[in-house]
This record gives C-alpha cells, sequence and structure tokens, in this order.
C-alpha cells in the first residue's frame, strides 16, 4: 500500500480518531497529538493483518490517550482550582463529525468521566462509545476479558448514577440556556434564580489565569451573586449563542475574543449545572460566533 493510499485512510477515520482521543483526555490539542502518533504507528503496521481499519486505529489510539492521560498526572496535581475538559468546537457543515459527537462529548459527560480511573474511562470510550468487543479491549489495555469485563461494569455503574434521573429534552434545555443567557446579560438577578434549580452547582475552571471559584459553589443565589460579580467586573462583555461538544453553550467575548464558555446542564425543568471554562489555554479553539 502506497503512503498517499495510507494517509488517504487514515483521514478517512481521523474524525473518529480525535473523538475517541478528546473523550480519554479532555484536551484538544492533547487529542491532536495523539492522533498524529497513531498515524506514525499506522504507517508502520504490517496492514495485511489488519481485518477492520476503523476498530484498529480505534484501539491504536485509545491506548496513546490512556499514555497521555497518564502523563497528565502530574498537571493535574498542581492546577489551580477545578480543571474542566476543553471545549471541542465542531464543523456544522460536516453532519458526520456531528453524529460522532453524540452525548457522549458534551461536557457533563466528560465532567463525570474524569471521575472514573483511567483504565475504567479507557474502557468506557471503547466499549459504550464504539462497542468493541471485551476481547478486543482487553488486548488493547493489556488486561484480561474478565478484568475488563468488570472495569466496564464499574464504569456504567459510576455513570449512570451521577446523570439526571430527569433531564429534559433537547428543546427544552436549548430554551432554558437561550432563556438564561438573556437573563444574565440584562442583570435580571431574580430570573436567574428562578431558572436555577435550588441545590445547582457551578463550577469554574480558570486556571489561575482568570477568576473562578476554586470550589464548587452551591445554590442558586450564591451561584447567581457570584455570577453578576464576574459580569461587573467586565462590563464589556458580550454574551452570544454557540455550538460547542455537540450542544448549545453560551460564549461571553471580550471584543471577538473568547473570554468565557458556560454549559449548562438542566433537570426537572430548570438549571442543575453550571461549567464555565475561563483559563485563556482552554479556548484558542473557540470560534468566533457572530453577534
Amino acid at each position: 500500500m502506497t503512503e498517499e493510499q495510507l494517509a488517504a485512510e487514515f483521514a478517512e477515520h481521523r474524525q473518529v480518531l480525535v473523538g475517541a482521543a478528546y473523550r480519554v483526555v479532555g484536551s484538544v490539542s492533547d487529542a491532536e497529538d495523539v492522533v498524529q502518533e497513531a498515524w506514525l504507528r499506522w504507517t508502520g503496521v504490517d496492514h495485511d493483518e489488519v481485518r477492520d481499519v476503523r476498530a484498529y486505529l480505534i484501539r491504536i489510539t485509545t491506548r496513546l490517550a490512556l499514555n497521555k492521560l497518564r502523563e497528565q498526572k502530574a498537571r493535574r496535581e498542581s492546577y489551580v482550582g477545578p480543571w474542566l475538559p476543553e471545549p471541542l468546537a465542531v464543523d456544522d457543515d460536516d453532519p458526520a463529525a456531528a453524529v460522532e459527537l453524540a452525548d457522549s462529548v458534551s461536557m457533563a459527560m466528560l465532567v463525570v468521566l474524569e471521575t472514573l480511573s483511567p483504565l475504567e474511562r479507557a474502557t468506557f470510550v471503547l466499549r459504550e462509545v464504539f462497542e468493541l468487543p471485551y476481547d478486543e479491549i482487553a488486548e488493547t489495555l493489556g488486561r484480561s476479558e474478565s478484568a475488563v469485563r468488570q472495569l466496564a461494569h464499574r464504569a456504567r455503574e459510576h455513570v449512570h448514577a451521577r446523570q439526571p434521573r430527569h433531564r429534559v429534552d433537547k428543546a427544552r434545555h436549548d430554551e432554558l440556556t437561550m432563556r438564561f443567557m438573556q437573563a444574565a446579560g440584562t442583570g435580571d438577578f431574580d430570573q436567574v434564580v428562578a431558572l436555577l434549580a435550588p441545590d445547582a452547582v457551578l463550577i469554574s475552571d480558570g486556571g489561575g489565569k482568570k477568576r473562578a471559584a476554586l470550589r464548587p459553589i452551591h445554590g442558586a443565589e450564591k451561584i447567581a451573586r457570584w455570577l453578576f460579580a464576574v459580569l461587573a467586573d467586565n462590563p464589556t462583555f458580550e454574551i452570544r449563542m454557540g455550538r460547542l461538544n455537540g450542544e448549545v453553550a453560551f460564549i461571553a467575548y471580550d471584543g471577538d475574543v473568547p473570554d468565557t464558555v458556560a454549559f449548562l446542564e438542566t433537570s426537572d425543568g430548570a438549571i442543575s449545572e453550571l461549567y464555565l471554562i475561563r483559563n485563556p489555554d482552554k479556548l484558542g479553539r473557540v470560534p468566533v460566533v457572530e453577534p
């Protein structure tokens, strides 16, 4: 097989591979580094031995992503405040890419995946997202099939326990997000509080470079006060709607520079979680949304 043929075959699956790596490492730049390394591995493989190219590439990529996740450990331990995944933009003109994202790269799902062990996370991605058989996952991770089944069971149970019991449908979620954005943008404190569940939680990631709470904030009024304090400190913010991680998000721009990306999770008709990414190192790939 020529290098051009290898490149064409790899390119056919590249979006899938970036998605697989991103689900494991939570960083777009790290995911792309992983996929580049997977390409180098791919060029040295005996391709006559590969029965299913897509599954093979997903396995290589996930194994490399698992190594990258372990390398991140030191960075995570010294990180200032909560760590949230980097927002992921998808080309709206690429339906295949949008389908590939689905629910498994929503910010809420990625936050749950962050609570799994590295092996549980890799197993969950390979089994629940890509539906690989247990024997192939075992070979990928260097574990026995019975151990992989246990990892998959623990991961499923953990993810299920952390998901909202009564998540609202997409249309209702988008409506609540829009109303929240409008209330925040117009300074309507009471409306912001009314849209939040009484036990709502806000997690903000500034990485020590932007104002962010060092611990989660609990309760509708506390969250509203913190949000309006941030807005008061940044009177030039312009809040616009965008689509990141396959879902509606609102983006606060300072000029045309993204300053904050916010994702809302809804349950029982109210906003139950807010995830705010303010670390500028994680916002460089957020596109400029027209007003």
